[in-house]
């Protein structure tokens, strides 16, 4: 029996007009070159010189387009800054669709035209070349930083971007204010609050029912309005949503006030009721009013255990202290709920003033 190395002998032997390709390895590409230029010819027409006439023509087409992307970018931040927060806010829930609508076809149209005016560009005003891709080792050497810059500088001659000023002018002009346009974006973040979270609609409220000879506002309650007596709520270990009495009538902005006055009324026993040191007379025989607004994410802290008299944030599981004025227990809250003062007049439930403290979670504003 033979061996099979010398079996495969001959196969591996050079010869004497060159070596012979072992089996299973691929044949070397002619030039190293990914294209066989004879197997793809040039394009017609490539390296000829354009018609100056219908150049300049697509060129006056192509600026054209880019005008209108210019102009598409700048009806886009116009609409965006002026008619958008028109009456108060940035869009408002019934002018969403409105808005959509117009600042998503204004920017569409900046990009559709920028993209139709570059196509034309190229298409019309750049001479085709064959491209042939070489093989070459990945470090960048001296020759082909300097092949690098030969071809870019190639590139910029005969796109004619320095040759046609026209062209250069409206590209720059087009592309500006879409460059601006994530910067006014920003601005759908929505307004600074200012003041706006210093106070709510209570002390609007209280103001207001002062100026008419009495001490505050009536409670009512959430989803009936019915003003609150301190009869109806007499029963320990009870939990109400209250709102001040006119609110959905007089607020200018209804849902931000409610939103913002929203409060819950405990029924604490008084004698595991602990008032924080000035607010002895914020109460009603262990009646007590926090915001309903978690102090961690603003989420809206709605239960209540009436075994440990304990108020919990289903978010986060923040959980407050209802019998010593809402002090956090557990959870990532950094400060108490807000207590509402509270009083009676002609039996009912009151208001005597607005929280004294921002309610919800801290924001950089409050200094």
């Amino acid at each position: 029996m033979s061996d099979n190395n010398e079996t495969a002998g001959p196969v591996n032997e050079p010869r004497e007009d060159g070596p012979v390709r072992k089996v299973g390895t691929p044949s070397p590409a002619e030039d190293n070159t990914l294209l066989a230029q004879e197997e793809y010819p040039a394009p017609a027409g490539a390296g000829e010189e354009l018609d100056e006439r219908e150049a300049k023509r697509a060129e006056r087409i192509v600026a054209s387009f880019f005008l209108l992307a210019f102009a598409a970018s700048v009806a886009f931040i116009v609409y965006f800054i002026g008619w958008s927060g028109r009456d108060g806010g940035m869009h408002g829930i019934h002018r969403a669709k409105e808005s959509n609508l117009w600042l998503g076809g204004m920017m569409a149209l900046a990009f559709l035209a920028m993209a139709i005016g570059v196509t034309i560009w190229v298409r019309r005003l750049m001479t085709s070349k064959p491209i042939v891709q070489e093989r070459h080792a990945l470090e960048a050497d001296t020759g082909t930083r300097r092949a690098f810059t030969e071809a870019f500088l190639e590139g910029a001659e005969d796109s004619g971007i320095t040759k046609r000023p026209l062209l250069r002018r409206t590209l720059l002009l087009a592309a500006a204010p879409l460059g601006l346009a994530p910067l006014v974006l920003l601005r759908d973040l929505g307004p600074l609050p200012e003041k706006k979270l210093r106070h709510t609609y209570w002390g609007e409220a209280v103001k207001a029912a002062k100026a008419k000879g009495r001490r505050g506002v009536r409670l009512v309650v959430d989803g009936t309005n019915k003003p609150l007596k301190v009869s109806d709520f007499a029963s320990p270990g009870g939990m109400i949503t209250v709102l001040p009495e006119g609110i959905e009538e007089n607020a200018h902005h209804v849902m931000n006030e409610v939103a913002k006055a929203v409060t819950i009324l405990i029924n604490v026993p008084a004698d595991q009721f602990k008032p924080a040191k000035g607010r002895e007379n914020w109460h009603v025989n262990g009646i007590v009013a926090y915001s309903k607004i978690c102090t961690h994410v603003g989420c809206p802290a709605a239960l209540y255990e009436q075994t440990t008299h304990h108020i919990l944030c289903p978010c986060h599981q923040s959980t407050f202290d209802a019998t010593d004025a809402a002090k956090v227990v557990f959870g990532p809250a950094a400060r108490p709920l807000p207590q509402l003062p509270l009083g009676v007049e002609d039996g009912y439930l009151i208001a005597t003033g607005d929280f004294p403290e921002p309610i919800g979670p801290s924001f950089w504003e409050r200094g």
